[in-house]
């Protein structure tokens, strides 16, 4: 068994969204092309479970997850103007949260080092009493609740690459002197939150970190900053699990996004993640896939994004 995990199911081609740029697309090419290049069977694949309604409420209030629930059963519709659900998306999306739910087990069991959970629908715009921007539940905030409550993490880092700024998963945090959240991001761009001001609330202010830029930046400007904020503000909070919110659609080519991103900068992103997970986290990681809608650079930038997880782990393997 290999020590990085992949977390998939067909079930996650389920949750039909028809031509929305969230489609069932997405994961179809991406399992496609690791498989063609090799990489497929140098991971562990994890199957999900369904996630619990007590676990969804970890984050999420009860009648929220009620209306989503029968929304569905009535064949679907909208949750917001860009959010769309199926007959099928209720379940879909319990089995995403209980698919990082069980890489977090994976991870503190010790039977792999990290793992990416290659999921849908996303989740870090989703409020606990809402959906929105493409997303039902908040699966990365989940798993952090979920790492806090059964298996007594006391302090983790959520680490947010997407273009879109994941105003959900800060929401959640704000307070939470325990739970350093950092995003880049575009700014101002949907959803309009993630001012560099904004720094977290109460007990928790000061373990929020935004870094907007407008999207006139040269890329190494970008991964720069990435890096700088990694290996100083985030590592100096000394997180003992690093969770990320991989999205990919600050890729030069995303039809909604766009940061200037190229594919191998992924890998660099990538690389200084595991670098602090190493340092402070004993190599726990896990990443979680968030946007990224072209569908022909996504194959390619997950696959930069694992090569660097595999790295990772193989490197503590030979040590």
């Amino acid at each position: 068994m290999g020590k990085t995990g992949i977390v998939y199911d067909d079930i996650y081609l389920e949750h039909e969204t028809w031509m929305h740029p969230e489609n069932k697309e997405r994961l179809r090419r991406t399992v496609a092309y690791l498989k063609s290049v090799g990489l497929w069977d140098r991971l562990s694949l994890i199957k999900p479970r369904k996630a619990t309604v007590q676990e969804v409420a970890l984050v999420h209030k009860e009648q929220y997850i009620s209306s989503v629930e029968q929304i569905c059963a009535q064949g679907g519709g909208h949750l917001d103007a860009d959010t769309v659900v199926s007959g099928r998306s209720y379940e879909v999306a319990m089995f995403a949260v209980g698919g990082l739910l069980e890489a977090c087990d994976a991870v503190i069991r010790g039977d792999i080092m990290n793992c990416f959970c290659l999921v849908r629908p996303p989740g870090h715009h989703a409020m606990p009493d809402r959906g929105m921007g493409f997303c039902l539940f908040n699966n990365i905030a989940i798993a952090a609740k979920y790492l806090q409550k059964k298996h007594n993490i006391k302090r983790i880092a959520i680490i947010d690459w997407d273009v879109h700024h994941g105003n959900g998963t800060q929401y959640v945090f704000w307070t939470d002197p325990s739970v350093f959240y950092f995003s880049i991001h575009r700014y101002p761009f949907y959803p309009g939150t993630g001012a560099a001001e904004d720094r977290g609330g109460g007990d928790g202010e000061g373990t929020t970190l935004n870094i907007p830029f407008t999207g006139w930046e040269e890329r190494e400007t970008i991964v720069a900053k990435f890096e700088e904020a990694v290996r100083g503000a985030v590592t100096d909070f000394a997180p003992e699990f690093v969770l990320v919110s991989a999205g990919f659609d600050a890729y030069e080519r995303d039809p909604i996004g766009g940061l200037g991103l190229k594919i191998e900068d992924y890998r660099r992103l990538t690389d200084v993640v595991c670098e602090m997970a190493e340092k402070t986290a004993k190599n726990r990681l896990i990443s979680t896939i968030e946007g990224g809608y072209s569908l022909e650079g996504l194959p390619l930038m997950v696959t930069q994004h694992i090569e660097g997880l595999l790295s990772a782990s193989s490197k503590q393997k030979t040590e």
